[in-house]
């Protein structure tokens, strides 16, 4: 009865905040995030359980109804704080490792409905181990063209064409990579009406994964050969919105096809300055599957917040793919800073030990001719690639990369800044 009444009293809560006048979801999470930071612990939960009914896709809800399992924890709501970690079960989670480390839990650990919850939760997933049993899934592809041509047809049923027959067929990648690189199905859908130019000419080059399949897969077997303890995830393949090339899941890697999809034929007219540099060639597949791969292997790094620490593991992700593919996923990057390197590292000195990520990756949006986005990845390659060649042992060298532990350290074990001043 209790449990009944809490949830009663959640299903009010929601509907009075959304009988409100209606705002951007995301800006409902970011008031969500930052109420949290700020330890306004009772607006954070109104805030996470409002994203929770609003938000388009399981992965949101089940993050949104985790934070707010957290938020009344801290408020030692702990009656709310159990309803709301089933919620959380229920859209999706499953893994207790987190849930058993995360300090804003710990006064649940005493009731006797801890026990009870997670023993339901596994203690990690199992990934497979052999790079020829990965799957590459393309069917979420097929499944959006099929869209796409019904909606070009109907216009005006555009979004429920979408829904019935791109995102209720979702593979469990789509439905992870649009939760955590798409806002929504209306940014989705907006965008996608948006270019109808670029549409219209790069559906034959997202159909060419196939023709790159057995490259993906011997790049799996020569990370296999490195790194003998090595994950091996399934890889989707998906039509996303311009907001990322490709990422990972627990699902596996997540790759953003029409952002590979460039071509003699594609018109990119419509897309701004830096829009233009994240298209790719379909012939560069291989190379963002095995950067993916990598961080897919990343579990072990140390959790740092440094500039010095993101660039470090995105650049290791394009050397250690380059290793196993044959090329970097980033070679516009690499051509570009070509003569610029010392004065590259200058600036990076600035930011490399504070908290300054976007000053140098993902920063597409601020992209000129004269400004070049995500030197992070070419700062961290470099480092790396100086660590690797000092190494006397290879083999090791990767796993030293894959569990680094102190960013600053292994700055200076590379003698990466003795070599560029070489240059």
């Amino acid at each position: 009865m209790k449990k009944i009444v809490l949830l009663l009293f959640i299903s009010i809560l929601i509907n009075q905040l959304n009988a409100q006048e209606k705002i951007d979801p995301f800006r409902i999470k970011k008031e969500a995030d930052r109420n949290y930071q700020s330890k306004d612990y009772a607006l954070a939960t109104k805030n996470y359980i409002q994203f929770i009914e609003v938000a388009d896709f399981k992965v949101q809800k089940k993050s949104a109804a985790y934070n707010a399992a957290c938020c009344l924890a801290l408020q030692e709501s702990i009656d709310s704080a159990f309803v709301m970690l089933d919620k959380a079960i229920d859209y999706g989670l499953a893994e207790k490792s987190h849930l058993l480390s995360d300090s804003d839990l710990e006064i649940l650990h005493q009731d006797q409905r801890w026990e009870k919850l997670i023993s339901g939760l596994s203690e990690s997933d199992t990934f497979n181990t052999d790079p020829e049993l990965a799957n590459i899934v393309v069917q979420d592809v097929h499944n959006f063209w099929e869209a796409y041509d019904l909606a070009q047809d109907s216009s005006n049923q555009a979004a429920s064409i979408y829904n019935q027959y791109y995102f209720e067929k979702a593979s469990p990648g789509m439905q992870d990579y649009m939760g955590l690189k798409v806002r929504s199905k209306d940014y989705f859908i907006k965008h996608i009406n948006s270019h109808p130019k670029l549409y219209q000419t790069i559906r034959q080059n997202t159909l060419k994964v196939d023709e790159y399949k057995k490259d993906i897969q011997k790049s799996f077997k020569e990370l296999k050969e490195i790194y003998p303890s090595a994950k091996f995830p399934d890889v989707y393949f998906v039509m996303g919105a311009f907001t990322s090339g490709g990422t990972v899941s627990s699902a596996g890697l997540l790759i953003g096809i029409n952002q590979m999809s460039d071509g003699e034929d594609v018109n990119t007219q419509e897309l701004d300055f830096g829009d233009k540099l994240l298209m790719n060639q379909s012939e560069n597949i291989p190379y963002i599957v095995s950067h993916e791969l990598i961080h897919f292997q990343q579990d072990g790094l140390k959790n740092d917040t440094i500039t010095l620490g993101y660039a470090i593991s995105e650049g290791m992700a394009d050397f250690i793919g380059e290793l196993i593919s044959g090329e970097t996923a980033n070679r516009k990057i690499f051509d570009w800073a070509k003569g610029k390197e010392k004065q590259i590292w200058a600036d990076f000195n600035k930011d490399m030990y504070y908290d300054r990520y976007s000053n140098w990756i993902g920063n597409y949006s601020k992209a000129s001719k004269d400004s070049y986005p995500d030197l992070g990845y070419w700062i961290g390659y470099e480092i790396c690639k100086s660590y690797y060649e000092n190494a006397e042992d290879k083999k090791q060298a990767i796993q030293d990369m894959l569990t680094i532990q102190d960013y600053r350290k292994f700055l200076a074990d590379s003698k990466w800044e003795s070599k560029l001043q070489q240059l």
